[in-house]
C-alpha cells in the first residue's frame, strides 16, 4: 500500500525566531502553497508550532476544513545556541557526522530521530496524504533518513516554501522535489 507524504518547508518569515511572523511576501506563498496543494488530495496536516510554519499552511487548513495539529518534534534543529561565524561550515559537517554535535545543540541523528517520530506515525495511521510543515534543516534531515545522499547541497538549494513528495510503499521510497516555479503567487 502506498502512503503520501508532503513534506513542507515554510514560506518566506520576517526572522528564525519562534514567534517570527511570515512576511507580506510569505502570505502570498502561503496561498499560492494552498492552491497548489489543494490537488494533492491531503487529509491531515502536521505542523511545528513556529509562528513560520503554522502561517504558512493556515490556508491550505482553512481551505480544506481541516485542523493543524501542532507537533512540537517539529520544531527546528538547533545546530548551537552559540552563534559561530562559521556556521555553515559547521552544519555541513554535520550532515557528514550525523552524530556530530555543539555545544547546547543537537546532532543531525537526534534531530532526525524526533522528526522521523511523527513520520512513522503517520505511517501507521493515516491512508491518503498528509502535510508535514517544518523547517529546511529538519525537512532535509527527514528527507537524508530516506536517502542517505541528501546532505548539507541539498539543504542549501531550498527555498520558502518548498515542498517534497514522499511516495512510501511495497519497500520503496521515492522523493520528487516540487519545483518552486509550480508554487505561483498570482
Amino acid at each position: 500500500m502506498n502512503k503520501m507524504l508532503y513534506l513542507v518547508r515554510h514560506c518566506q518569515a520576517t526572522g528564525q525566531e519562534p514567534d517570527a511572523p511570515l512576511t507580506e511576501l510569505g502570505k502570498q506563498q502561503a496561498i499560492a502553497l494552498a492552491d497548489w496543494l489543494d490537488e494533492a488530495k491531503i487529509n491531515r496536516i502536521i505542523s511545528s508550532p513556529y509562528v513560520r510554519a503554522y502561517q504558512s499552511i493556515v490556508p491550505l487548513s482553512k481551505r480544506l476544513g481541516l485542523k493543524i495539529e501542532v507537533d512540537d518534534r517539529l520544531v527546528e534543529r538547533v545546530l548551537s545556541p552559540t552563534l559561530f561565524a562559521d556556521w555553515q561550515e559547521k552544519l555541513a559537517e554535520t550532515f557528514v557526522d550525523i552524530d556530530l554535535s555543539f555545544a547546547g545543540g543537537e546532532s543531525s541523528h537526534t534531530a532526525m530521530s524526533r522528526a522521523i517520530g511523527v513520520v512513522n506515525e503517520v505511517m501507521q495511521q493515516s491512508e491518503k496524504p498528509v502535510a508535514i510543515v517544518t523547517h529546511g534543516n529538519l525537512m532535509t534531515l527527514i528527507l537524508k533518513f530516506f536517502d542517505e545522499q541528501i546532505g548539507y547541497a541539498d539543504w542549501a538549494n531550498l527555498q520558502n516554501p518548498d515542498v517534497y513528495r514522499v511516495q512510501i510503499g511495497d519497500g520503496v521510497v521515492k522523493i520528487s522535489s516540487i519545483p518552486n516555479r509550480e508554487i505561483r503567487i498570482s
